[in-house]
């Protein structure tokens, strides 16, 4: 699909809060596959993204998702997430979870990351307390599940 050129975040149409967040990590121009996702996603369509490696996929998904916690201010309910991300490892999800807290540091937004590896104890008070965005690895997720 096609979409009219892009020369900044700010033509996708996304919250002052969420561009201060994007200079102060230093990025000021869309890559191809932001500028292509984010607008479907704001506008609430499905996506399948591809890219390769480094091209930008967590922040084409994640702003869509943190714009819309804007326009829904509810917080998180005691042993809910507003969003959930899954990850095939452990280090993926860090590495997502890390970006959610970067992207969303001015709006306040909690985020958990469930993952092998790390101690339960703070991943179920995080669960516990309800989190806006919970990304897990499938494993550790059926792990508190059950």
């Amino acid at each position: 699909m096609k979409v009219s050129y892009v020369t900044s975040f700010a033509d996708l149409g996304l919250a002052e809060t969420i561009l201060r967040a994007l200079a102060d990590e230093g990025y000021t121009t869309p890559t191809p596959i932001q500028a292509q996702s984010i607008p479907l996603l704001l506008q609430g369509k499905d996506l399948l993204g591809i890219a390769q490696t480094g091209t930008g996929k967590t922040a084409a998904f994640a702003l869509p998702i943190l714009q819309g916690f804007l326009k829904d201010r509810r917080p998180a309910e005691p042993r809910h997430a507003r969003a959930l991300v899954m990850a095939p490892t452990r280090e993926l999800a860090v590495q997502i979870a890390d970006s959610f807290k970067a992207y969303g540091r001015t709006m306040g937004v909690s985020v958990a990351c469930v993952v092998g590896g790390m101690s339960f104890g703070p991943q179920i008070k995080a669960l516990a307390r309800g989190v806006d965005v919970l990304v897990a690895t499938p494993g550790r997720l059926l792990d508190h599940m059950q």
